[in-house]
């Protein structure tokens, strides 16, 4: 994908050169202005395109009902390519041009970015990336991940695996196979405090970013003879991942990932192959959710959809959608509570830290966030790969919040005293 700068508007995008064209055409109206700098060309590619393509999708949905509360939204989208100079480039033009909210969809790029993020106090977003410590509000008040970090990620694998063994995990061997990059790294903190109290063995295998080749990795795994298997990475990584544990014989039943899995990835790694892996969701997949099918009558069936139509209801697609309905609640509650604005961070910040039992019609589990809790109540569910599409598990639940929360509050401490 070819990618420089763009400024999406109410159903159409067009290049933002120069950027007061927008501005002109919403001079009588009144606008929210998003910032969403995301990788489209080098690690996360389809994965940013798809998650980036349903936040499009629904901003026109939104935008052509007559916006939010008499807002309409404006996101400019550019490519930082997991790069940071163009990243804090990206940052800080969109800072220039009034941006009040910025979603750099890369845990590298959201690291760098927290303490401009804090200073200027422009919310930004997190979701599936930065850090997991962000979830606590009283240290990152405009860093908003709106959703489970990777440390309650792992806390509902580990749940999952515990379930399937009736209960006790004592005595099995677990492995982690990780990209080797503090994306890669975060969940082992609570791996290893819940190896501790759940009494299994944990074995880390990490691989060389961005993950093309671990065909040294896999073998090593297979030979460990491991009860359970979770992969973690994204992009490549996870397709190279998927593949080699495939070729190696692990029983798929009992191997998960993260969020990061969709069926562009089962397309790449072989469907009937996959079949019975194991994923994390965050929000419901596929096209049955009411605000997925009014996408499809609205925008996509009027020719307004923002790629191509078979990707509306991927996994990626669908966490874009769930981001942006959160953004939007932000925004509708900050102009419940200050109808005239003035739009700036700290006015969307009050909007999105007074979510409250938001579910999206259905699309995600019901999430509240507070000054507190930036993660929303950490509920998720376990879906599997049936070789067409992805099956949950479970219900919605939460699991080993104790542990996560203790983990958040001890970083956050320490990011409180010394600013790392």
């Amino acid at each position: 994908m070819s990618l420089d700068r763009r400024s999406f508007i109410a159903g159409s995008a067009v290049l933002a050169a120069p950027l007061a064209l927008p501005v002109q055409v919403f001079a009588q109206e009144k606008i929210v202005r998003f910032s969403l700098p995301q990788d489209f060309t080098r690690i996360y590619t389809f994965v940013t395109s798809e998650y980036n393509q349903g936040q499009r999708d629904y901003f026109t949905l939104v935008n052509d009902r007559g916006g939010v509360s008499g807002y309409k939204i404006i996101a400019d989208i550019t490519d930082h390519a997991n790069d940071l100079p163009r990243a804090i480039e990206a940052y800080e033009r969109g800072k220039r041009e009034g941006a009040v909210l910025i979603d750099p969809l890369s845990t590298p790029v959201a690291r760098a970015l927290v303490p401009r993020a804090l200073e200027d106090k422009i919310n930004m977003i997190t979701a599936y990336s930065g850090r997991s410590d962000a979830a606590d509000g009283s240290a990152f008040p405009y860093v908003l991940p709106l959703s489970i970090n990777y440390w309650t990620q792992a806390g509902l694998i580990i749940e999952q695996f515990k379930k399937t063994e009736k209960g006790s995990l004592k005595g099995k061997k677990i492995v982690f196979v990780h990209i080797d990059t503090p994306f890669g790294k975060e969940p082992l903190p609570i791996l290893n405090v819940l190896a501790k109290k759940e009494g299994y063995e944990l074995a880390a295998f990490p691989y060389t970013p961005p993950g093309n080749d671990q065909s040294a990795i896999w073998p090593q795994v297979r030979r460990a003879r491991p009860d359970f298997v979770i992969f973690w990475g994204a992009g490549v990584g996870q397709t190279v991942a998927l593949t080699e544990a495939i070729r190696n014989g692990l029983p798929m039943d009992r191997v998960s990932g993260s969020v990061w899995l969709s069926e562009s990835d089962m397309d790449v790694v072989g469907r009937e192959a996959a079949k019975g892996v194991m994923k994390v969701e965050p929000c419901v997949g596929g096209r049955e959710p009411k605000v997925i099918k009014d996408i499809l009558a609205d925008v996509v069936g009027k020719g307004k959809g923002a790629g191509p139509e078979n990707k509306v209801g991927t996994a990626y697609y669908n966490y874009g959608v769930q981001m942006a309905t959160l953004m939007v609640e932000g925004v509708r509650n900050a102009a419940e509570k200050a109808p005239n604005g003035p739009v700036t961070g700290p006015w969307l910040n009050e909007g999105l830290r007074s979510i409250t039992n938001f579910t999206a019609d259905g699309l995600l589990p019901p999430t509240t966030i507070t000054r507190d809790d930036h993660q929303g109540g950490g509920m998720g569910r376990i879906a599997r790969w049936d070789g067409a599409k992805f099956v949950p598990i479970t219900d919605w639940y939460s699991a080993n919040q104790d542990v996560v929360w203790e983990e958040i509050r001890k970083n956050s401490e320490e990011f409180k005293k010394s600013g790392k």
